[in-house]
């Protein structure tokens, strides 16, 4: 909480993290491509089948 007395706090470069976590996420995935690859595939499968499943349901 600043008071009207007090300057803003600023953000300086050298807090903020060397990587975005979208950047890493990137190159976690490109490391273990293989098993992203199989988690994604199961992780769609898993939603289509959930929302066809839904479908079925309230049709």
């Amino acid at each position: 909480m600043t008071t009207p007395d007090s300057p803003p706090e600023t953000v300086t470069p050298a807090e903020l993290p060397s990587d975005s976590y979208v950047k890493l996420a990137m190159r976690n995935m490109v490391r273990k491509g293989r098993k992203s690859l199989f988690h994604f595939g199961l992780t769609t499968v898993g939603l289509l089948g959930l929302l066809v499943g839904l479908a079925y349901l309230t049709r």
